[in-house]
């Protein structure tokens, strides 16, 4: 990674004057963003992060004095060209020839490692990470609100792996519960085997609807609670009936797990652990944490004082169990199964509050581990509607996405022949969901408009796959740059040093969303890269050019569109050659 041998550089030098390990500062010392003020650094030390001043009782004079005497210390090398200082910052610039050489060196000869092959990164363990994404409940058409959980869950998934730890994608289906009642009833009395096999989905949703109405009176509503008691208590039909439904909801998740691009090493499920989660009842009693109100309702104390100020049921006054306990018995049968360092579980910030409880009795419970659970929750997405009117299914909107990227493709002057425009356009559709989902906080909810989702300009993914199929067709057009020949002084132009030092910084934003979780960090660079990618494409011509300028400027090009690449993969999105 080019910006780690600076920072050893930098680092080596500060620690002989504040004698610290240079490991300690490594850290510190931060690739500047890229600005309109073409003289800016490329790497700066806070002095706050080496001296231990974080008060903030300390005045900007103060901390631009400790800065200066600080940057006075130091000498420029044959690395380093030039040091400044700014509002408590030490800023170090690198030699521009060093720069562009070893930046590209290491972006094309790491390739798809560039920037995972860091030091930010090399001192961490490899973990054992568990995610559970996804989740839909079985017998009924994928909803478009569990777009989120999938794509985020998706990425999570994606960018832990690229660091090396082992990852276990989980998909914890929710198949099982009083409304398979209703539905195994209903289907009894209005399903149909041929429209199962031909649209089971769809067919099994419009039975749910007959079975609720019919649930409306006492006898229909008792078809369904006898149906689940047999089912409960595995008798052969009912076991085998919804066997049925839960093969063919799978079969279709299937179908559009592969059009979304996502894959999991194992669907689990609600049916798994119902029987399991009657050894939690019995464990939550031996440890004297089972509770029971007058109506006879198993529950948990959580309270600090012991009073039931908050508490949480796990079990019916029948004595079956909840969702939560169904939960408490598969988060403890992963930790059996794969002892994991890490269990994220990616929902809705409805859900925030069955997370806390969850892990709350777990550490009741003294499962240690359960500190190494984490929620990711997200926000809700506002407004999304296809031409038809509102949207309930996730097919209807990649179908959309789809339809309308294949219509501005078709009206726009810059689209290429094609050997497949309907693949493009589904791949080109969804990156523009992608992008769109990631570039604000998980947190958020979002206003989903299609016009701006779909925009070729701005900041978009239609523009991120625009950038990257532009800079392969220069590649296919020119042929690839040979490290070999790069004669660094071709690459001083404002507009290439400029890509350089985005590069430089590529390692720095993985590290952030390793940390945090949050895909914007990602979404935020690969835009800025594709803006200064597309802009130096514009003025800094390849054909046309003196042989070793033109060598230089392809190589600078193409480790543009290689970290593009990569960081497209890491959210999800397949990079396009061609459109």
């Amino acid at each position: 990674m080019a910006a780690c041998s600076f920072r050893r550089s930098i680092a080596s030098q500060l620690s002989r004057v504040l004698d610290l390990p240079p490991e300690h500062l490594i850290k510190s010392i931060s690739a500047v963003p890229v600005s309109k003020n073409r003289q800016v650094a490329d790497f700066q030390l806070s002095v706050d992060s080496v001296t231990g001043n974080r008060s903030s009782s300390h005045s900007k004079a103060d901390l631009q004095l400790q800065a200066q005497k600080l940057a006075e210390k130091l000498n420029c090398d044959t690395i380093v060209s030039e040091i400044s200082t700014g509002p408590g910052t030490v800023n170090f610039k690198i030699n521009r020839e060093l720069l562009a050489r070893t930046v590209l060196q290491h972006v094309l000869n790491d390739d798809s490692e560039y920037g995972i092959r860091s030091e930010l990164f090399s001192a961490l363990p490899k973990r054992k990470i568990v995610v559970e994404f996804s989740s839909p409940n079985i017998a009924k058409k994928f909803h478009v609100g569990h777009l989120r959980s999938t794509i985020i869950g998706n990425f999570i998934a994606n960018l832990k792996e690229a660091l090396g730890h082992q990852v276990t994608r989980i998909n914890y289906l929710g198949d099982w519960g009083m409304q398979f009642g209703l539905l195994g009833a209903g289907f009894q009395q209005f399903g149909s085997e041929e429209k199962l096999k031909s649209t089971p989905l769809q067919h099994l949703f419009e039975v749910y609807v007959q079975a609720n109405k019919a649930a409306e009176d006492e006898n229909g509503k008792k078809m369904a609670q006898d149906f689940f008691k047999k089912l409960e208590a595995c008798e052969t039909q009912e076991l085998s009936l919804w066997q049925h439904f839960r093969n063919f909801s799978i079969e279709e998740y299937v179908r559009i797990y592969k059009r979304l691009g996502v894959r999991f090493d194992e669907y689990s499920g609600e049916s798994f652990y119902h029987e399991k989660s009657q050894e939690v009842l019995k464990m939550l009693d031996k440890k004297g944490l089972l509770q029971k109100t007058g109506e006879g309702t198993g529950i948990v104390d959580l309270s600090e004082k012991g009073d039931l100020s908050s508490c949480s049921a796990v079990a019916r006054s029948d004595g079956t169990s909840l969702y939560i306990t169904r939960d408490l018995a598969a988060a403890i049968d992963r930790m059996n199964t794969y002892n994991f360092d890490t269990m994220i579980y990616v929902t809705d910030k409805s859900q925030s509050s069955h997370f806390q409880k969850l892990f709350q009795i777990l550490k009741l419970m003294d499962c240690e581990w359960a500190e190494r659970c984490q929620h990711v929750p997200f926000g809700l997405v506002q407004g999304m509607k296809t031409r038809r009117g509102e949207v309930v299914f996730l097919e209807d909107v990649l179908d959309e996405a789809r339809t309308r990227m294949l219509q501005n493709m078709a009206s726009a002057k810059s689209t290429k022949e094609l050997e497949n425009p309907l693949e493009t356009a589904e791949t080109i559709g969804l990156a523009a969901l992608i992008i769109q989902d990631f570039k604000g906080r998980l947190s958020s909810d979002y206003q989903f408009s299609w016009d701006r989702v779909l925009q070729s300009r701005g900041d978009t993914g239609v523009f991120l796959q625009y950038t990257h199929a532009r800079l392969h067709s220069l590649e296919q057009m020119c042929g690839n740059g040979q490290l070999a020949d790069i004669n660094a002084a071709c690459l001083q132009d404002p507009q290439a040093l400029s890509i350089l030092q985005h590069l430089l910084r590529y390692d720095e934003v993985l590290y952030k969303s390793s940390e945090d979780l949050q895909p914007k960090h990602i979404v935020s660079y690969l835009l800025t890269l594709s803006h200064l990618a597309g802009a130096a494409h514009t003025t800094l011509h390849v054909k046309g050019s003196a042989p070793e300028v033109a060598q230089a400027r392809l190589c600078l090009f193409q480790a543009a569109r290689t970290v593009l690449a990569n960081g497209m993969k890491l959210l999800g999105i397949t990079p396009v050659l061609k459109m």
